[in-house]
């Protein structure tokens, strides 16, 4: 699990292997990844858009910019947390993402938070078989 901490917000991500949807004779790595943003600021804040920066085993780097998370810009009042999970290919069996959330407070103010960098590896049991 990987975790950052902006202005009393925290990003958590836990990434996973996600074998059936992969096809390694095809060179297809896919990898979910769950993220769940934790306000423990005293400011009610939404997600307007995000970042990210996605590095394959090669050094081929990929960036993503767009609104929101999964098609939602959720509101985060103080003490609320917000949860969802996405998923990236590569062609690498290994790779690196990294990014950051453009969050809004109430009164109109925009702020950049840390999204944590963090290792798409397949499975130990898997390695050796690629």
């Amino acid at each position: 699990m990987y975790k950052a901490t902006t202005r009393d917000i925290e990003v958590t991500v836990e990434p996973f292997y996600l074998e059936e949807q992969s096809n390694p004779e095809e060179n297809r790595y896919v990898w979910g990844y769950r993220i769940t943003i934790a306000n423990d600021s005293d400011l009610t804040v939404q997600l307007r858009a995000r970042y990210w920066r996605i590095t394959d085993g090669n050094g081929h780097i990929e960036e993503v910019r767009g609104p929101g998370v999964i098609g939602e810009q959720p509101i985060l009042d103080p003490g609320d947390s917000f949860q969802y999970s996405s998923g990236c290919p590569l062609t690498t069996t290994s790779g690196v993402m990294v990014g950051r959330y453009s969050m809004q407070t109430t009164s109109g103010e925009r702020f950049d938070i840390e999204i944590p960098a963090f290792s798409l590896d397949l499975p130990d049991q898997l390695r050796t078989l690629n």
